[in-house]
């Protein structure tokens, strides 16, 4: 298959400038990505980026997919510290400036959090959701957030990033070494040398806290909605995505075996039969 052609734009909303690439044709879909990674090309055949799997989905849907706000190119003005209601709200001012009505929405991880609380707080703005692997913060007491403050700050009780505590674990392993390696390079990149402490640091607050959000505001959500996740995500439970699929009004639940808190191909496909099937108009 051809590979799609991408291009990146900029477009001013919520106070920001949000850059964003777009492929393909048909019904739109916001596609929103986990921490640590961007919306680039550069991170394909990285498993927890949807990079490897964009021309695929551009086969079927016109793909629109942001840089979350301080991330890779869509840098973060404001003093204020970046919730994820303000990525929420930033995608429904994305939707509203890009002039698209009730899109699709997707997202992994981070991604999928934000996408759900757009879901939330902008009942009308969604045609249909996909959360894969972003349902456990609407339990306050998720073992997520216990394990990205230790990830972050380098200990049980860190109140603040501790960039090098994080780089030193990232380099345990080579796979993780050398995804952290093309993170750092990702974030300068875009926004200068070193900026990738800085994006690190603005990522604490957010997850390492509740957002204020539980399981049952997930009733307030009236597109049909997708809870996605891989039986051994050890950020996200099985048993989770059951309370998160049993809150919903127009909810459906897959589980995918022997899978972690990874994006795969199988996880593709029941996001793709799933937004054809419940995401017409």
């Amino acid at each position: 298959m051809e590979t799609t052609v991408e291009h990146g734009e900029k477009i001013r909303a919520n106070g920001i400038d949000i850059h964003y690439i777009a492929c393909g044709s048909g019904r739109p879909l916001l596609l929103l990505h986990g921490g640590l990674v961007s919306s680039s090309r550069r991170w394909e055949g990285v498993p927890v980026s949807y990079a490897s799997h964009l021309d695929r989905l551009a086969d079927r849907f016109r793909v629109i997919a942001p840089d979350t706000r301080g991330c890779a190119r869509t840098a973060h003005t404001g003093d204020e510290s970046i919730s994820f209601a303000l990525l929420a709200d930033d995608v429904a001012a994305l939707i509203e400036a890009l002039g698209l009505e009730r899109p699709l929405v997707a997202g992994f991880s981070e991604g999928a959090i934000t996408a759900t609380i757009l879901a939330i707080r902008n009942p009308e703005a969604v045609g249909a959701l996909v959360n894969q692997a972003g349902h456990d913060p609407f339990n306050p007491h998720a073992a997520s957030m216990q394990i990205m403050r230790e990830l972050l700050g380098g200990s049980a009780d860190a109140t603040k990033t501790d960039p090098d505590a994080v780089e030193r674990s990232f380099a345990q392993s080579e796979p993780m070494r050398a995804m952290f390696e093309r993170m750092k390079a990702d974030q300068d990149d875009a926004q200068g040398a070193g900026y990738w402490r800085t994006y690190l640091e603005l990522a604490f607050d957010r997850t390492t806290h509740w957002p204020g959000y539980a399981f049952a505001d997930l009733e307030r959500i009236e597109a049909p909605t997708l809870i996605l996740c891989g039986d051994r995500d050890e950020f996200c439970s099985a048993e989770e995505a059951v309370t998160a699929y049993r809150s919903l009004r127009a909810g459906e639940l897959a589980v995918l075996p022997n899978t972690g808190h990874v994006i795969t191909g199988a996880g593709i496909t029941a996001m793709i039969d799933f937004l054809e099937r419940r995401g017409k108009r």
